[in-house]
């Protein structure tokens, strides 16, 4: 009996080593030369700077967006990629750019206001100087006092958001503390009502919204100002815009400061006008969105048609330049991949880039892409099977502290290695939760193994994410320079594991069973 007992410790030990300890060599010789080349010869933040300053705002469907494809895909065959390509995801429909924005309160005194036009509204068709006046409403029933008197005028409405003096720093780093704390897993003890009531909270506003933006429409409204989320300090942050609505109206998003203060004005009986002259263009020729892909071909014969990859979303919002959400992802990418093309460290299995679209308005480019290019009817095929692993990076400027595995347990011991030569970088936090919001999701949605770093924070929550305070200055060249080398080294050794990365249980089970 003992002799079967050691047989089969003998045999798990074996099975563990084949899964587990083999996958985890460091390859010194190879993270020496990534090192070497990213923290010495780094282009990270030449390539933000075209991104940013250079190229500018990158909506999707905007002339910025398709001169950051033009310029991101010469750039990669310049470095010598393999099979770069912009590539059609499908139809996104109407782009839009802003061509003009001025705004100003000209009474009770002159001040010019900080702001920006909603993303895919109209523009004003000339200057127009019209009465602003405060829609003060809770329901749907308040509405009909305002019937037959919004009539060119300028229109504000009800917001709880505030730009209240803080004594804390925008910008902060997570603290040995917070990232122990991020490495233990929630159970939520919750029982759902809360979370019912604020979705119940959340359509009751949406439909007031609604009803309030038809009956403007229906009186005739010049103008609808607005503000969203905080941020002080002549922070505004921009919204999901107004893609989907029918005729929607000249709209502009402004600081909060500047908003409250004319609400105020008009709640105390104050006369408030409003001096506007804005023009948009909408792009109908081509409907199509685009994604960015490159490649380093694998060198062994056996595992080259197997792919690792690593990517970011190209887009962004238009109230700045998009540099920490996400020029500071795609820099860091492609700053990823040209090390590991310059350095010349072996990959094994293939190595591609992709540089996505349409992530701000619903992770388009990327879910459009995993089902091309990893499903046929819905069911997963031999590229599904020949994929290991997808990193993404999507959470600003700030050095990458460790990684969220997803719920994939069968990954923790892989990465905790794998991190012990970053500790030095402050990089080492390996933790079982999930993160989402971000394209690595598509990857996890149909059961292949994606990943999102922990970063530090910075003033991305603050002031930064999707603010007219997103340039070129928020970034910070040291961290991305650190994230390139730190996810240079996670791609190759990924490249050069015996076996694929491994994956949850297969969430297509029922669907075969079924069939």
């Amino acid at each position: 009996m003992r002799t079967v007992k050691v047989f089969f410790v003998c045999l798990l030990l074996c099975t563990y080593s084949a899964f587990g300890f083999q996958n985890t060599q460091i390859d010194y010789n190879a993270l020496y030369k990534i090192k070497d080349e990213g923290l010495n010869n780094s282009q990270v933040m030449d390539i933000a700077w075209n991104l940013t300053d250079r190229i500018g705002p990158r909506l999707t469907g905007s002339e910025g967006l398709k001169r950051a494809y033009d310029w991101t895909a010469a750039q990669m065959k310049e470095w010598g990629l393999s099979n770069v390509k912009i590539e059609p995801w499908g139809e996104f429909g109407e782009g839009w750019d802003v061509r003009k924005s001025y705004l100003a309160m000209t009474v009770p005194y002159y001040q010019a206001l900080i702001g920006i036009p909603k993303a895919w509204t109209p523009g004003t068709n000339g200057p127009i100087s019209a009465e602003a006046i405060y829609v003060d409403v809770s329901s749907e029933a308040d509405l009909a006092q305002y019937k037959g008197k919004l009539k060119g005028k300028v229109v504000l409405m009800p917001t709880n958001i505030e730009a209240k003096t803080t004594f804390e720093a925008d910008a902060t780093r997570w603290t040995e503390e917070q990232l122990q704390d991020m490495t233990t897993e929630r159970v939520s003890n919750a029982d759902g009502s809360f979370s019912q009531r604020r979705i119940s909270d959340f359509r009751r506003a949406a439909n007031l919204r609604n009803a309030a933006y038809q009956m403007f429409k229906d009186e005739g409204v010049a103008m609808v100002l607005n503000t969203h989320r905080g941020g002080g300090q002549g922070t505004f942050f921009t919204s999901n815009g107004a893609r989907r609505e029918e005729n929607p109206l000249p709209e502009m998003e402004i600081a909060p400061e500047h908003y409250n203060r004319m609400v105020r004005l008009l709640v105390k009986g104050e006369p408030v006008r409003i001096e506007a002259d804005t023009k948009t263009e909408f792009h109908t020729k081509d409907l199509q969105g685009y994604n960015v892909i490159a490649e380093i071909p694998g060198s062994d014969p056996k595992l080259k048609d197997e792919v690792v990859m690593l990517g970011a979303h190209l887009d962004s919002w238009f109230a700045g330049t998009g540099a920490t959400d996400n020029a500071a992802g795609s820099a860091t990418m492609m700053e990823a991949i040209r090390i590991l093309k310059e350095s010349g460290v072996p990959l094994k299995r293939t190595v591609r880039i992709a540089l996505w679209s349409g992530e701000e308005q619903g992770l388009y480019g990327s879910r459009n892409y995993v089902q091309k290019e990893f499903m046929n009817n819905g069911m997963p095929n031999k590229k599904h099977e020949q994929f290991s692993a997808y990193y993404n990076m999507d959470n600003g400027t700030g050095a990458i502290r460790g990684i969220y595995l997803q719920g994939n347990e069968a990954i923790r011991t892989i990465f905790t290695e794998w991190f012990k030569v970053f500790e030095d970088m402050g990089a080492s936090t390996v933790t079982i939760r999930n993160t989402g919001g971000t394209d690595h999701q598509a990857f996890d949605g149909i059961g292949l193994p994606g990943f999102q770093f922990i970063q530090d924070p910075i003033d991305y929550g603050t002031r930064t994410h999707h603010t007219n305070m997103d340039l070129y200055e928020r970034l910070q060249a040291a961290d991305l320079r650190k994230n390139a080398v730190i996810i240079a080294t996670m791609v190759m050794q990924t490249a050069n594991m015996d076996q694929k990365m491994p994956r949850k249980p297969k969430v297509f089970d029922n669907l075969n069973r079924s069939r």
